[in-house]
């Protein structure tokens, strides 16, 4: 192995150290690709908090891990944490998907959700910290468009302990979602209506105590608002949600077939893997489409207290007509 791989992998391994108990730690599973070359040093940790660490820190476990995947992505030099999740797995790089797949030999893995995109970086470097998908904890993020509010972003999420460091927009997206959703504990549709605020004049026409709500977002998360053509998907334990940005920029279809739920760029993507679907539709710009796994629980806190059919008002092709959520198995 050569000098600078060991003292990388030395140098990550005495974070983790500091701060976790390793209960086991083995290479990557993968197999030679002619196409893949350069492949970083893929190393996989099996660990938990160290009980002493962790309560002196006065943070949640969720916490405690954000932290050292900060610590980690931004002090240790060439040493990156591509997936951070329970039950959960990040298989990304740079070549084409099938490669990369086959290099990360998926056939063995199943899975309730899934999450890829093949993407072309035309304002980031292409580079296997910064290739798709994007997690943190048990968020998955894959997008496709340009995030152009990078900037304000980032230096919001600065003052929540968030590090972008990784050389994608995707980032922010990730790390947003995990600051309004699991820290701030908003519901998944508020979420949505804080990252792809509708305009200001769809606002003041809204009925007054919707109008209330939007504007307290606005003014609360304002840095937090996602500008851009932007289509983006969000996977974690128990579903998924597509958002596009909040005037269409960038093309998003959904379709269903009995409990099966798709997303895609296109829909000649989605037709070439789900035969005859039930149901085919483009969401609205800025309108969440949100799929819950059957039987599983809801990560969500602020949705604990809504039923499955209230947690979404603008879901799964219901066309100006009764809010559902999609529940597939």
């Amino acid at each position: 192995m050569p000098r600078l791989r060991v003292d990388l992998e030395q140098a990550t391994e005495e974070v983790l150290d500091r701060y976790f108990t390793v209960d086991l730690t083995e290479p990557m599973p993968t197999r030679p690709v002619k196409g893949i070359v350069d492949a970083p040093l893929l190393w996989r940790y099996f660990l938990k908090p160290d009980p002493h660490k962790l309560e002196s820190s006065e943070m949640t476990p969720e916490d405690f891990v954000v932290h050292v995947v900060m610590l980690i992505n931004s002090n240790v030099d060439g040493a990156f944490v591509s997936s951070s999740g329970k039950n959960m797995g990040a298989f990304k790089g740079v070549g084409y998907p099938e490669d990369i797949g086959h290099f990360f030999r998926l056939e063995e893995y199943e899975g309730h959700t899934w999450v890829g995109h093949n993407r072309f970086p035309t304002n980031t470097p292409g580079w296997w910290g910064g290739a798709h998908p994007f997690t943190l904890l048990d968020w998955s993020i894959v997008h496709n468009g340009e995030i152009s509010s990078y900037g304000i972003n980032s230096r919001y999420l600065e003052q929540f302990g968030y590090k972008c460091t990784l050389g994608t927009d995707t980032e922010v997206a990730a790390y947003l979602f995990d600051l309004m959703l699991r820290r701030h504990k908003l519901p998944l549709s508020l979420a949505c209506k804080a990252l792809a605020s509708p305009l200001w004049t769809e606002i003041d026409r809204m009925p007054e105590e919707e109008r209330a709500v939007m504007r307290s977002l606005r003014a609360v998360y304002g840095p937090g608002m996602l500008n851009g053509p932007f289509a983006i998907v969000l996977g974690f334990n128990g579903g998924m949600v597509a958002l596009n940005d909040r005037i269409k920029l960038r093309p998003l279809v959904a379709a269903r077939k009995g409990s099966v739920l798709m997303v895609a760029s296109e829909e000649s993507a989605m037709r070439a893997v789900l035969d005859d679907p039930d149901e085919v539709w483009a969401p609205k710009a800025g309108e969440p489409v949100i799929a819950r796994v059957r039987g599983m629980d809801w990560p969500i806190h602020g949705d604990l207290h809504l039923s499955p059919s209230e947690v979404s008002c603008a879901v799964t092709g219901v066309h100006d007509e009764a809010c559902e959520t999609v529940e597939v198995s």
